[in-house]
């Protein structure tokens, strides 16, 4: 792995790399609350046929972290990363997206389709069928509640309180974590100390426009949606970890309306970590499924 920090929008991000740098790229976006080195598990798998790079998110890790939350709409996420794309050069890319980093992989796709030339998304949601299902009252509602908490204004303090407990029992409780061994969270732990950081992190949350319903109470008022606009139409491969406790089956349903060209893989016996628990059955899929252009002129 080699590291550096490149100017996007006039902003530093830290970027990690794997693999031959004239290999074909695969730019590979982390969730919360994690951050670029998240990939360290998977990328070795897919570094012999991609050139990986990963960056630290804007609000993430050693990248820019703005104060307050209109920085964090998710149209300067995604202007971000497709500035990425511009500085590498080389597009379009294969994105990968997991968690939070899917919802800038889906924008990338559908709102600069000329940088994405096909999308790979591990447990991680289309804000259509995922709004329908925040708004639905039912599972997706009850699983989804600590949105509404990370949105409150004291989250930050609350999740930071002793060396970061809150936080670390929404990743072993709420998510399942038997990968995550105490030498990684202490690297997680270091991560979310650097200054602003968790604010950042939790300004995804609280920038986002999604709607979540209190359980049993299904909204019925939502904002209209663009649906013309919100179309994948590269070739878009979906991995999905089935024992998912934050992400529910519901909130992929009718993907298909949006991604055309939809593969779906399921990983039996994974969670949302499933870049983590299996990260060579996570690979294997995806070099399955990607054409290999390494022979290309």
């Amino acid at each position: 792995m080699q590291t550096e920090t490149v100017t996007l929008n006039g902003q530093p991000f830290f970027l990690r790399r794997w693999g031959d740098p004239a290999l074909p790229i695969l730019l590979m976006l982390h969730g919360f609350p994690e951050y670029g080195g998240a990939w360290a598990d998977l990328a070795p798998h897919l570094a012999h046929r991609f050139h990986c790079i990963a960056p630290d998110q804007r609000g993430y890790g050693q990248s820019w972290a703005p104060e307050g939350t209109a920085p964090y709409a998710t149209s300067h996420l995604v202007a971000d990363m497709a500035a990425l794309i511009d500085h590498i050069g080389r597009g379009p890319v294969t994105v990968l997206g997991h968690d939070w980093g899917a919802a800038v992989a889906y924008g990338l796709a559908m709102f600069t389709p000329d940088r994405v030339t096909r999308l790979v998304i591990a447990n991680g949601v289309h804000p259509v069928p995922f709004q329908r299902a925040l708004a639905a009252g039912g599972a997706q509602s009850r699983a989804s509640q600590y949105i509404l908490d990370f949105r409150k204004d004291d989250a930050p303090e609350r999740y930071a309180a002793d060396d970061f407990a809150l936080l670390e029992r929404f990743f072993r409780r709420a998510m399942g974590s038997d990968w995550l061994t105490d030498e990684r969270l202490a690297e997680y732990r270091a991560e979310w100390a650097r200054p602003g950081r968790l604010a950042g992190m939790l300004g995804w949350y609280r920038a986002s426009p999604l709607d979540v319903a209190e359980p049993g109470t299904p909204l019925t008022d939502l904002p209209a949606l663009p649906l013309d606009r919100l179309h994948v139409r590269c070739p878009h491969l979906l991995i999905w970890g089935p024992e998912d406790r934050a992400l529910l089956p519901e909130a992929t349903e009718g993907l298909e309306d949006f991604a055309a060209d939809l593969t779906r893989i399921t990983i039996p016996g994974t969670d949302h970590w499933l870049c983590h628990q299996a990260p060579e059955q996570v690979a294997a899929a995806m070099l399955d499924w990607l054409p290999d252009e390494r022979t290309r002129p």
